[in-house]
């Protein structure tokens, strides 16, 4: 079973899902929504309260409900309890909330637009290209954020070629490339920017965006000439490729006098060019 993984938002708050492609259904992490619907401090403590009360009323819902490994907010794969749409109204009809009706239409257009994603892709990148522009993001570095995605597609197929594992293998690998060009590994990259459940590669500036880019490709070049037949190979390659953006990165350093990697974020980058455009005029 195929599964994709996505991040769904609903006023700005994320919800993690997975797409299983054999039943054709989202599947959704419970505690998202309920801090979605509930803002709660502690979605987690508030799911086991509401679990514990809905076994005791025979709830069948509860008992269905199965879990997912999806990405915590510490960047690892952690099994989530997650419900299908229809385990979901359910669920919310149990939860006192004036949020509840516009979350329920939230979930009936989630569900059409990745049956019409299916039948015409295209559709999915509109969607995904507007939901950037609506958080700020400029249309330049838009277009190098759905070329990445491209780029890191085509690297996580050769991995898989190779017979490295999601989750966690992957993980690793990423952490050599990023390491190897950037300096940091993901967490501390993260870290640095003081990002916390936000998607690293949301929040780099589009010299960062190419950088990554290069490294992931070279990676995905190498791999394919050399062919590794371990995992330990694949970190070398992970590492070779991310050496080689890395050695771009502190030519571009020595050349400009300026670091590449900043704290700023795209939409930063973005707002202060739009000032510094303003102030022109």
């Amino acid at each position: 079973m195929t599964k994709e993984t996505a991040i769904k938002l609903f006023n700005q708050k994320q919800v993690r899902c997975h797409w299983d492609s054999e039943q054709e259904k989202w599947y959704f992490s419970i505690v998202d929504v309920l801090e979605v619907l509930t803002e709660s401090i502690d979605p987690q403590a508030y799911w086991r309260k509401l679990k514990e009360r809905l076994k005791k009323e025979g709830n069948e819902t509860v008992t269905d409900c199965h879990g997912l490994k999806m990405i915590a907010a510490d960047g690892k794969m952690r099994l989530t309890d997650v419900a299908d749409t229809d385990q979901l109204f359910r669920l919310i009809q149990s939860i006192p909330s004036p949020k509840a009706e516009p979350f329920k239409m939230w979930l009936a257009k989630v569900g059409s637009e990745r049956i019409d994603e299916i039948e015409d892709p295209e559709k999915g990148i509109d969607r995904l290209m507007e939901t950037y522009l609506r958080k700020g993001y400029s249309k330049e570095w838009i277009n190098q954020r759905l070329k990445s995605i491209e780029v890191r597609k085509d690297l996580t197929d050769e991995w898989e070629n190779r017979g490295v594992q999601k989750g966690q293998e992957f993980a690793i690998l990423t952490d050599d490339i990023t390491k190897a060009w950037s300096g940091f590994n993901v967490k501390q990259y993260k870290a640095f920017k003081e990002l916390k459940k936000e998607n690293l590669r949301d929040n780099m500036s589009n010299l960062e965006l190419v950088l990554n880019m290069l490294a992931e490709a070279t990676t995905t070049e190498i791999s394919k000439e050399k062919n590794p037949a371990s995992f330990e190979d694949n970190r070398k390659i992970a590492r070779q490729g991310g050496t080689i953006a890395g050695n771009t990165r502190r030519e571009i350093e020595s050349k400009t006098g300026k670091k590449v990697i900043t704290r700023q974020n795209a939409k930063q980058i973005s707002q202060n060019k739009n000032k510094e455009i303003d102030g022109k005029k």
